[in-house]
Formats: C-alpha cells, structure tokens, sequence
C-alpha cells in the first residue's frame, strides 16, 4: 500500500527533524543552564518561539502522519482508544509549544499549570497507545520491542515524579530526556514496521493464468 508507506517515511522523517531541531535548540540556549537539571521546557521558555517549540509542533505532525496511515492499513484498525490516546498526545505537545512555563526559578503562572498538565497528558497518553497498538496484527514484529519501551517509559515516569516532589528535583532533566527518547522511540518503531509492512506483497498470486486449448495434452 504506498500511501501507508510514504506516511510511515513522513512521520519517520518528521521524527528525524524533530530530534535534530531540539538538538540544535540545546546548544543556542545560555550556557548557564544545565540538561540534567533543567527539563527541555526550561530550555524552550528561554528561547520561546525558537527551535525547541518548532520541534514539538513537527513531533505531532508526525504523529498525525503516523496515525493516517495506520487508519489506512486495512482492518486492522488502531481502534477508538488509541486513536483518542493519540490524539491527547498530539494535543498535549501543540499546547504545550503553545503555552510556554514560567522561567526557572520563578513563580508559577496560569500558563505554566497549563503548560505542565498538557506535557503530564500527553506523557501519559503515549505508552498507553503503544500498549495497544503491540496488538495489532500487522505490529506483531514489533509487539515485544513495543511493550518494553512502553514498561521502561512507565519507569521513567515514576523516577521524573519523584525527582519533580520528594526528590527535590535531582537530575528531573536526565529523567525528562530519557523518557521522551524512549517515547518517541514507541513512534519511530511503529513508523518504522508500518513502511516496511507496506512494501511486503500481498501473498496473493497475480500472475496472469493462460487457459490450456481443448485436446491439448499433459
């Protein structure tokens, strides 16, 4: 099925950009600022409207990609659930490119509760896709590659919670970036069996069958 191949090497390629945009947008922000205790939106609210904010907006298009052609793939449909969950991730990263946190070290704001729940949604939402989606029939290569990422993101969730209230805040950086890698890397398998998927034949027999002429022997 082309159409489910050139929409799985979109939300590949949407993926790519977005990894190497949130690179870049690291290494323009101020030097003072620390990747293991800062989270990525720290980074992003001092440079808002730069590069890390275009790297979420092209990380949903690409879900958005990944989610048509999944609905394209025949009967094995995602289902209502995860196309909802999908849709909360999708949700949740635009709106929180949209409304930016409050700068470090500050009060929070309307607009960082805004931002922080968004990012919570969306966080959560994502690992329960890929839970479902390692049902489906045509994700079955990648079903245990699926549930692990999905248990090790779960994981991750926990240790950014705990360093977020009673582990005052220790390396909520590290733990923030390991999470969205492994988050991503639940969309980026999904991309990935999904084109490789559509390149396979069918398995049915097309090739073209000419009739034996009456009397003609064995």
């Amino acid at each position: 099925m082309p159409g489910t191949r050139n929409t799985g090497v979109l939300a590949l390629g949407g993926i790519a950009v977005a990894a190497l945009l949130t690179v870049i947008g690291h290494l323009e922000v101020n030097d003072d600022l620390s990747p293991w205790a800062l989270t990525i939106s720290d980074f992003a609210v001092s440079d808002r409207g730069g590069v890390i904010d275009v790297a979420m907006v092209v990380l949903a298009l690409a879900t958005v990609a990944l989610l048509y052609g999944l609905r394209r793939t025949g009967p094995a449909q995602p289902g209502r659930a995860v196309e909802l969950l999908l849709g909360a991730w999708v949700s949740g990263l635009l709106l929180a490119a949209l409304v930016p946190t409050n700068e470090p070290g500050t009060a929070m704001t309307t607009a960082a509760y805004v931002h922080r729940y968004a990012s919570v949604v969306a966080f959560l939402a994502l690992p329960a896709a890929g839970w479902l989606l390692a049902r489906r029939p045509d994700l079955a290569p990648a079903a245990r590659t699926l549930r692990a990422l999905v248990v090790l993101s779960v994981a991750l969730a926990v240790a950014m919670i705990w360093s977020a209230y009673p582990g005052d805040r220790l390396l909520i950086g590290l733990a923030e970036r390991l999470l969205i890698l492994t988050e991503v890397a639940v969309l980026a398998t999904v991309a990935l069996i999904q084109t490789r998927a559509a390149g396979r034949p069918s398995g049915v027999d097309h090739g073209v069958v000419v009739p034996r002429k009456r009397g003609a022997t064995a």
